[in-house]
């Protein structure tokens, strides 16, 4: 099991590449995370729902993604309560302490799901969640040690020298566990080193010797990193990103979902995309793209607060083009109501009135890969939906996807500037991504998005190879 110092120290990414390496041995591999916390979701072929990061780590392994690999998911609905995701199916709500006493309920079925993967693997990587020193969640932990004590697993602990402190927070998780889980930690990785790794060669000596625990390797900084999905919003960089000739632009809203939606288009040499952040006005661009939201009605009140509407009615009016993915493609209709609360206190709100169409987010959720046909080009899409909304309106009478079993899917303005849909992974096809982008007169030519992925795993497999002693924590199995 991989642990960390904190969030953030680069555990997805070291599993991920490990299990490519480990796989590349011939090992059978599979990845396992008891608990994630991520509005950046994957859709199963049998339509549940993990964690991003999980789904990117199944492929490092050459596997199909399986509810199995990741049982419970934390989507955030709200700063304090969040969606819980169980085996791939919603399992209820609830607020930050009410989650803590109930999550004795949900630890029969992690171990369940760890069970079935122990079954068809040589070797299980087992992802933390968080920090491993947070003693205040300790009690009924499913997600690090409480979670190794139960299925019996030896610890490496990883730091994040990029952020500072590193060997204090390695000698210091061990100094507030308990000894029966700091024994549990057989080794450590020291994770993000730029410059020159002798430098930091006493640090790797003196956290050896003051905790007993394996040194693991110190990995340099792995720069491709950002061509992976990121899975939060710290992943994703500020400011514009690229040189090409179309600026798109990308509100950041608070529960933004599956914003790994944008990762082929962000790649493109003719885009130039920027997320913008909360305080910033929506800049002049040739296309706004409002992406997924967990908590649609919250982040459109957001979206207006932030004087964006105004913004994009500008944009609009400049002759500007929109397009909405799922929460977006929401709130570019008349009205969003909520009257059940399924994403929060009930409520009705105006949308943005740029489609006309309406929603109304309904307890019945849509979890489900799918492949059709972009329309008016009739380029080949793929990708899935998960979304709790029923739209209605005349705007469906102009669909933007005809999927395969006829289903026709978004809506497009007369005029086609606007447009939306609540098919995720529209830009990944790389046929989809030209078709799109020969709106504005632009051929995509960069490499297929998935090779593009599985090349950098290569090189991360490569990366981990070179820095990690794996031989030492296979010896802790």
């Amino acid at each position: 099991m991989f642990q960390g110092t904190g969030s953030n120290v680069g555990k997805s990414v070291i599993v991920a590449g490990l299990a490519r390496a480990l796989t590349r041995r011939g090992y059978v591999v599979r990845p396992f995370k008891p608990q994630n916390m991520s509005n950046n979701a994957a859709v199963t072929a049998d339509g549940g729902e993990i964690g991003r990061a999980q789904a990117l780590q199944a492929l490092a392994c050459g596997a199909a993604p399986s509810v199995h690999m990741n049982p419970v998911l934390l989507k955030p609905q709200s700063e304090q309560g969040s969606q819980i995701i169980l085996q791939g199916k919603v399992w209820g709500q609830r607020k930050a302490r009410e989650y803590q006493e109930i999550k004795p309920l949900l630890m029969p079925a992690v171990l369940e799901s760890f069970a079935r993967l122990q079954r068809e693997a040589d070797i299980v990587l087992v992802e933390g969640a968080g920090s491993a020193s947070e003693i205040n969640l300790r009690q009924n932990d499913i997600a690090n040690m409480g979670f190794a004590e139960a299925a019996n697993l030896p610890v490496v602990l990883i730091g994040d020298i990029d952020r500072g402190g590193v060997i204090a927070s390695l000698v210091g998780t061990q100094a507030v566990l308990p000894d029966t889980d700091h024994q549990r930690i057989k080794g450590f990785i020291v994770n993000r080193m730029r410059g020159d790794p002798s430098l930091f060669n006493a640090g790797m000596r003196f956290v050896a010797e003051r905790t007993g625990w394996t040194d693991c390797g110190l990995v340099p900084f792995f720069d491709r990193m950002r061509e992976l999905p990121a899975e939060d919003t710290e992943g994703l960089a500020s400011g514009w990103q690229g040189d090409g000739p179309l600026r798109i632009a990308v509100p950041l809203m608070p529960m933004i979902a599956n914003f790994d939606d944008l990762d082929a288009l962000r790649a493109e040499s003719g885009v130039t995309l920027a997320f913008i952040r909360p305080g910033e006005a929506l800049p002049p661009c040739d296309l706004v793209i409002l992406p997924g939201s967990k908590a649609t009605l919250a982040d459109l009140a957001f979206f207006c607060d932030q004087g964006w509407a105004i913004d994009l009615q500008a944009h609009h009016r400049r002759g500007g083009h929109i397009l909405g993915i799922c929460g977006g493609y929401q709130m570019l209709g008349r009205q969003i109501s909520d009257p059940s609360g399924i994403e929060g206190p009930s409520a009705k709100r105006p949308g943005l009135g740029y489609l006309e169409i309406d929603t109304e987010i309904a307890e019945q959720k849509t979890v489900r890969p799918n492949r059709g046909r972009l329309l008016p080009s009739g380029a080949a899409v793929s990708g899935y939906e998960i979304h709790a909304g029923m739209t209605t309106g005349s705007g469906l009478k102009r669909p933007m996807i005809r999927f395969a079993d006829g289903r026709a899917d978004g809506a497009r303005s007369e005029d086609g500037r606007v447009c939306g849909t609540y098919l995720h992974g529209l830009f990944d096809d790389k046929e989809s991504r030209s078709a799109f982008l020969s709106l504005f007169g632009l051929m995509s030519e960069s490499l297929d998005h998935k090779l593009r992925i599985e090349s950098t795993l290569d090189a991360l497999a490569d990366h981990l190879e070179s820095h990690v002693k794996i031989e030492n924590f296979l010896s802790f199995l």
